[in-house]
């Protein structure tokens, strides 16, 4: 399972990582084309990382660290400079930043607490990741190609991306506060 090594799979999530600031930088420049080819090559390094990790027996600890926050720097990095950009409304990149930002805290305090727990991504979250990947995926696509995609799907997908969201956020909560429940009392 472990290999100190840097292997394929973990090389392929560090180009996903060094491929955040290109996407950046096209969006920035309303280059929306080039930005979906980004994303989507992004995405295929993701799958791809994950394939090979299992295929090759190339799991490593890097690669459980760095993949999560390869995708929270895409996502968190394409919903900011979109809603910056008024092509996604703020709202839905507050909701989707908060998430993370709450989870990424109540690690913290149970961490800091010595309190411990697994971090295991749940249904709802991987869902909440597909609708999240959908929702710029589309947008970057309704950008680029004008007309090839429903604007009415674009306000659906922006709402469910939102429900879920929230619910899977509210979901990690209510784990986080099992664990701190749970845990011995500190004297």
């Amino acid at each position: 399972r472990e290999n100190p090594r840097m292997n394929i799979p973990n090389l392929l999530t560090l180009l996903r990582i060094l491929l955040v600031p290109l996407i950046v930088i096209f969006l920035m420049d309303g280059e929306y084309l080039k930005a979906l080819i980004t994303f989507f090559i992004s995405g295929i390094t993701d799958a791809l990382d994950g394939f090979l990790a299992r295929l090759l027996h190339q799991k490593t600890t890097l690669g459980e660290y760095l993949d999560p926050i390869a995708d929270k720097a895409l996502l968190i990095t394409c919903f900011l400079t979109l809603s910056i950009a008024e092509v996604i409304p703020g709202w839905l990149t507050v909701i989707v930043i908060s998430r993370d930002v709450i989870i990424l805290a109540g690690t913290f305090v149970l961490f800091m607490m010595s309190i411990s727990f697994e971090i295991k991504p749940i249904l709802i979250s991987k869902v909440t990741t597909a609708l999240q990947i959908l929702t710029i995926l589309l947008v970057l696509g309704l950008k680029s190609l004008p007309g090839a995609i429903d604007y009415t799907w674009i306000l659906f997908l922006y709402w469910m991306t939102a429900l879920f969201t929230i619910m899977s956020g509210l979901k990690y909560i209510s784990v986080g506060l099992s664990h701190y429940a749970q845990a011995p009392p500190r004297e």
